[in-house]
């Protein structure tokens, strides 16, 4: 008896031993997402942990969110397969989705089709608003964002050049990259720049906080519009994580009604988009020289 019993715990031992070393027994895919790096990153974490909390809930899988250090480090992520969907800018969404076939947008908040970008300047150059091109910007120091963003750095730059038919390097008497908007403030304010060019969602946020002080920098310019973030979806998700994937993250996206989670990015609410969408983006990008 004893000698049976002592076989057949074995048997049920060895059993249980596979069963656990399995990886299909009990692993599932985990969807790993991130976002260009266009604020704090300690924002960006509040801001997408929430997505994440809420993505793994609508899709029932454990969604992470991963930051990086820089616009281009979000898209060499993405283009190596580290994440499968990314919050991108304009720029970075076409960059991406040139480098890695299939992939595609797959939403976009309802106030990005026509976003817009304000160009600011130091109070002491005695620049005032105005609703054309703003004179007098011409041999000034001026700052862009990051080298990668579509509000911060390649829209100013398009119309610059349309304005001037010359380079920033040609227009201004020295021309800096701050690496994010909320930069780009704080050195205009400082006076570190006269001029510079940001997204007018930034600035009205922090405007509204209190970290701008308008006795020091105001708005001179807002662009006309164009179409900029959006998300970014790999095409080959679907053999990762079934058929159909990419249509539930999307629909998850589209029925995203948490006003704190919205209001987070800022947002009203996520619509469908398409590379279609950003056609314009990239026929500037190219334009520039900013396409590999």
């Amino acid at each position: 008896m004893n000698k049976r019993f002592m076989a057949a715990m074995v048997v049920l031992c060895t059993a249980f031993s596979i069963a656990a070393c399995s990886p299909s027994s009990e692993e599932k895919p985990v969807l790993v997402f991130s976002a260009i790096p266009d604020q704090d990153e300690a924002r960006l974490m509040t801001r997408f942990n929430k997505v994440a909390n809420y993505l793994s809930d609508a899709l029932e899988i454990e969604v992470r969110y991963v930051p990086v250090k820089s616009y281009s480090a979000s898209v060499t992520a993405f283009r190596n397969n580290e994440i499968q969907l990314a919050w991108f800018g304009g720029l970075s969404g076409v960059q991406a989705t040139q480098l890695v076939p299939g992939s595609y947008a797959i939403a976009q908040g309802v106030e990005d089709p026509q976003y817009v970008s304000y160009f600011i300047a130091h109070a002491d150059t005695g620049l005032q608003p105005s609703e054309g091109f703003p004179e007098g910007i011409e041999g000034r120091s001026f700052t862009f964002g990051s080298k990668s963003s579509t509000s911060g750095r390649l829209m100013p730059e398009f119309f610059l050049r349309e304005q001037y038919g010359k380079s920033p390097e040609e227009i201004f008497s020295r021309v800096g990259f701050s690496g994010d908007h909320s930069a780009t403030i704080a050195l205009v304010q400082s006076g570190a720049y006269e001029v510079g060019a940001l997204s007018y969602q930034v600035w009205d946020r922090e405007l509204a906080e209190g970290k701008v002080d308008p006795d020091k920098v105001r708005v001179i310019w807002t662009t006309p519009p164009y179409p900029d973030y959006h998300w970014v979806i790999r095409g080959d998700v679907e053999q990762k994580f079934g058929e159909g994937f990419a249509d539930k993250v999307r629909q998850a996206l589209l029925d995203l009604d948490d006003r704190d989670v919205l209001d987070s990015f800022p947002r009203e609410k996520f619509i469908p988009a398409s590379n279609e969408d950003f056609l314009p983006i990239l026929e500037t990008a190219r334009s520039l020289g900013l396409m590999d």
